[in-house]
């Protein structure tokens, strides 16, 4: 009867392979859970980024005073006279959105009394907010505001919001006579 008390090299040399094989396949699988997850962070990162500003946009018009300009064109230009909605602690700003040409490049313009383009005087903050932007287009019919926005290769986002009314004009005065008489209307 012979006795084994140890393991031959060969028996050693096996083992360590197989460990190590075992080993390898589970880095493997540890490698792409880890890519998968860095790949679903910055996905919902920027997922979170595009709902930031489809917010922004919504609170800015929602805050508004309803005096909106529209400029239609490849890409709609939106200017809101005057919101109570500021990133810059600005109080009512002007608040314009638009793609510029070059880069199709969604922007928001904050700032006090400026004018479109911009001249060197304005004081504005100005955001990159999307891009580059395959659609930007905004409707407004009868207290309704529609948009409608979709960056290149993303799922579109549209909303309507109601109930924006824009503030009526006052009342023409009617002009005095020029002969400086009252005139009195007839009974």
């Amino acid at each position: 009867m012979t006795r084994r008390g140890a393991f031959t090299l060969i028996e050693v040399l096996i083992s360590i392979l197989l460990i190590s094989l075992v080993l390898l396949g589970l880095y493997q699988s540890l490698d792409v859970q880890r890519s998968s997850n860095r790949n679903l962070h910055e996905h919902l990162v920027k997922a979170m980024n595009r709902d930031r500003v489809v917010m922004a946009l919504y609170r800015d018009l929602l805050s508004s005073d309803g005096n909106l300009t529209l400029v239609k064109g490849e890409y709609d230009r939106l200017c809101i006279n005057r919101t109570a909605h500021t990133l810059y602690d600005l109080p009512n700003p002007r608040v314009c959105w638009l793609v510029l040409k070059e880069g199709r490049e969604l922007i928001r313009v904050e700032g006090g009394d400026y004018r479109l383009p911009l001249r060197s005087g304005d004081h504005v903050a100005i955001d990159r907010v999307m891009g580059p932007m395959r659609l930007f287009d905004i409707t407004r019919r009868k207290g309704e505001v529609l948009v409608a926005m979709q960056e290149e290769g993303k799922e579109p986002y549209a909303f309507l919001l109601q109930g924006l009314v824009a503030p009526k004009k006052p009342p023409k005065k009617k002009p005095a006579p020029k002969n400086g008489k009252r005139q009195t209307p007839n009974r």
